[in-house]
């Protein structure tokens, strides 16, 4: 089966600034992704391209194998919510309904019932809540039956009562339509407990991507006493290191076993993990506790 998404040294330049370069990454069919890292990192950036929104400026990218840029079919099968739910807002909840039905050949109204039933037809799409507007947009989205659904900052204007009955919602429509599920959002713990794969930008680049299990289990907090770094026997690379007096910890990317008993070994979660590689100084100390088995964020 094709990726859902693939690029291959991507870029995407404004001005003399990049706003994304060398991008290469893979997302399987059928998983649900986790796009993060902080503002301004690329994520908007990387969907706009995605839905042909832009055009790259070096590079390639391809939507389930067809370039969203150069061949305006490949987005029949891709669901897109923008950033803040953008709707037509002079349209009544019926209105956007019917307009989503008529330019959308692969729409269904069974997809979307269970999202907007709470939504009364005759209302103006101005006068509804963030989390209306939110819930109508992911109706819509998934109203067309889509194979990849792209999700920009869905929680951003969401409290966190919202954002739960919001991705509760999504998690049901993607159980229903088996589409590939793509979350963009610079907070971590609104996709933590669903996303089974990562990618991470930093400054437009691609910080780490794979299965979400697969980086847990080779990644590992060592703790021990300060000394000249030689190599680690199991560590293929060293993320990040502080030393806080005669204590050193590193967060290390192993290929390995750590069999040294001279460092203390703990796992880390899901969310330490991303901010250690987006901020250096957000590298968690390790407590007692902490060896036990992981919390799992599904």
């Amino acid at each position: 089966m094709s990726p859902a998404l693939q690029t291959r040294a991507l870029g995407k330049r404004y001005g003399r600034g990049w706003a994304l370069r060398d991008c290469t990454l893979t997302i399987p069919a059928g998983a649900v992704v986790g796009l993060a890292g902080p503002n301004n990192a690329g994520k908007s950036t990387l969907l706009d391209l995605a839905v042909g929104l832009l055009a790259p400026t070096e590079g390639e990218i391809s939507v389930l194998g067809r370039d969203p840029w150069r061949d305006a079919g490949a987005l029949g099968s891709v669901g897109y919510v923008g950033q803040d739910a953008p709707l037509y807002r002079s349209f009544t909840v019926g209105e956007a309904v019917e307009f989503a039905r008529a330019t959308n050949v692969r729409w269904q109204p069974t997809a979307a019932h269970e999202f907007l039933a709470r939504l009364s037809s005759d209302r103006r799409i101005s006068t509804l809540s963030a989390g209306e507007r939110a819930r109508l947009a992911l109706g819509l989205a998934l109203g067309k039956r889509p194979s990849l659904l792209l999700l920009d900052e869905p929680f951003a204007r969401l409290d966190p009562l919202a954002g739960r009955e919001f991705l509760q919602m999504l998690m049901d429509g993607v159980a229903e339509t088996d589409a590939t599920v793509v979350i963009a959002s610079h907070v971590t713990a609104d996709i933590e407990r669903v996303c089974d794969h990562i990618v991470l930008l930093t400054g437009g680049r691609v910080r780490l991507e794979g299965n979400v299990d697969r980086l847990l289990a080779s990644h590992r907090l060592l703790t021990g006493a300060s000394r000249p770094l030689g190599r680690i026997s199991g560590v293929r690379e060293i993320v990040r290191r502080r030393h806080s007096g005669r204590q050193m910890t590193l967060l290390a990317r192993l290929d390995r076993p750590i069999v040294d008993a001279s460092w203390s070994v703990d796992r880390i979660g899901l969310e330490d993990l991303l901010l250690a590689y987006m901020t250096p100084e957000q590298l968690p100390t390790p407590r007692a506790h902490e060896k036990g088995p992981l919390r799992w964020h599904g």
